[in-house]
């Protein structure tokens, strides 16, 4: 039995060193990525507040004599005026109608007296250098002008009060409706126009940006519900004094709205621009890596990813600027990173 097993064990050992002879192939797998290309642009690192805004000019018209409503038309739109409107400052928007205080009045007369105290007055002015009529004679008839001019203004000015003009440039916001031919009282609201081609937001900043945050600096104003929609402001005014309880001072920002897109009352995220740099190398943040090197990131040359430590400048939440360690041109890689180490093989999905 021995001798049987020897030789079938030694024919083992010839088989099993026949296999390990063999000639092994191992294929290298590339890891999928995707990459962007270097290059320069702004980048800002900013301070973000909340507020409400608010309009930069606000007023009320209201009616100065009693009479029956009477609302205008747009001449922009051929329509009655309605809320929404933009209008201008005298614009007339209401008229009421009151024959019984006209005639109080009697503009008419009024105008008419003056017209012929003026000519009067002109007449004796050319009499008197003539040496036709005494200074006492001027005088009196001077008198009776400017009388009949005051007269004549005065009764202007109570017609005055039997129209409603809009108060300044804006939109109307608030406009009562009246029945057409309703007797109104005088003291009626009769509308409410706001300006708000610029907008104001109070806000209060953290004590710590005390000497970060000055008058004129730039900011960009997006309310939450329109995203798409970022505006320009500026800080306008700044307190120099601190909150105690709050650990805040007060600032407030202009906010440019020529095309009304945001609106009275509305919450906004504003953020201010607390550095700034021009023309720089600018990447996400997320792509940069920790290693024994320091922080660094990864870069496509001949197919492979080459691991390149950077120096960091200022940043913000998504984007950093990089002063150096990349230049322009070079393939970043911006997904697929996690998976890479250095000189790893790589395929450009882009």
């Amino acid at each position: 039995m021995k001798n049987l097993i020897l030789p079938a064990f030694a024919l083992l050992i010839a088989f099993s060193s026949c296999n390990n002879q063999q000639p092994t192939t191992q294929t290298e797998v590339s890891v999928p990525v995707r990459v962007t290309e270097v290059a320069r642009k702004t980048i800002r690192n900013t301070l973000t507040v909340n507020g409400t805004v608010s309009p930069t000019g606000t007023s009320e018209a209201k009616t100065e004599s009693e009479g029956e409503y009477r609302l205008q038309r747009n001449p922009r739109t051929g329509a009655p005026y309605k809320m929404g409107d933009r209008v201008n400052k005298d614009e007339v928007i209401v008229k009421l109608e009151n024959p019984e205080y006209i005639l109080s009045i009697r503009p008419d007369a009024k105008a008419l007296d003056w017209e012929n105290a003026r000519s009067e007055y002109d007449k004796q002015k050319s009499l008197y250098d003539k040496g036709g009529v005494t200074l006492n004679e001027l005088k009196k008839s001077e008198i009776s002008f400017l009388n009949a001019k005051y007269d004549n203004e005065n009764s202007q000015m109570q017609m005055s009060k039997l129209i409603v003009k809009a108060p300044i440039n804006g939109v109307i916001v608030d406009l009562p409706y009246f029945t057409p031919g309703t007797k109104v009282a005088s003291g009626t609201l009769a509308l409410k126009v706001m300006d708000y081609s610029k907008l104001k937001l109070n806000v209060e900043f953290p004590e710590k940006y005390i000497t970060t945050v000055f008058s004129g600096q730039e900011a960009y104003v997006t309310n939450y519900n329109l995203k798409d929609d970022t505006l320009i402001a500026h800080i306008d005014e700044l307190s120099p004094a601190i909150n105690e309880s709050s650990r805040t001072f007060k600032g407030v920002m202009l906010v440019e709205n020529p095309e009304l897109k945001m609106r009275p009352g509305m919450f906004v995220k504003s953020d201010i621009v607390i550095e700034k740099k021009d023309s720089t190398i600018v990447i996400p943040r997320d792509v940069i890596r920790k290693s024994r090197r320091g922080e660094v990131v990864f870069v496509v040359e001949n197919n492979a990813a080459v691991e390149r430590p950077i120096k960091t400048g200022i940043g913000n939440d998504t984007e950093i600027e990089i002063v150096d360690g990349l230049i322009t041109g070079e393939k970043l890689v911006v997904e697929g990173y996690e998976m890479l180490s250095n000189r790893t093989k790589v395929k450009v999905q882009n």
